[in-house]
């Protein structure tokens, strides 16, 4: 591993896993990176997704309650709702990613990790909350990694 795209996936398994099975997030971290080899370049990236969309998460989840028309986060597929969560972390937070390629990003992942009509409905949501985003951006924190 060492792309993006697994970085991504690997944010996305561990946002799953603390949404399904709360609790403190550093144990987390110790137990998933216990399983896999990866450069601390692509672990620092993990990291600060997770910490950002953890951090920022009840805006994000503010954000994708508006724009999932008839759909709330509880009734969204866990793996379609973290993909999500995740590509609405960076559009709001993360001015080095354009909001194209993290559309681009959770509609693949989406398809690969959620069911046959994941990747619809994911592209479907991210791209009302884009040209909502292009109108007004609402402010929120980056967290550093620690």
């Amino acid at each position: 591993m060492g792309s993006r795209r697994d970085a991504r996936e690997s944010a996305v398994q561990i946002l799953f896993q603390l949404d399904f099975n709360p609790g403190e997030l550093d144990p987390v971290l110790v137990s998933f990176w216990a399983e896999r080899k990866v450069s601390a370049k692509t672990r620092q990236f993990v990291e600060e997704l997770v910490r950002g969309v953890l951090a920022n998460r009840s805006k994000v989840d503010g954000v994708i309650e508006k724009c999932a028309q008839n759909w709330s986060l509880h009734r969204m597929a866990g793996v379609d709702r973290n993909v999500i969560r995740l590509a609405v972390y960076e559009m709001l937070c993360r001015t080095d990613i354009p909001h194209a390629v993290s559309i681009d990003e959770a509609v693949s992942i989406a398809k690969s990790m959620g069911d046959v009509g994941s990747g619809r409905f994911v592209n479907g949501v991210l791209d009302r909350i884009r040209r909502d985003l292009d109108v007004e951006t609402p402010a929120v924190a980056s967290p550093k990694a620690s």
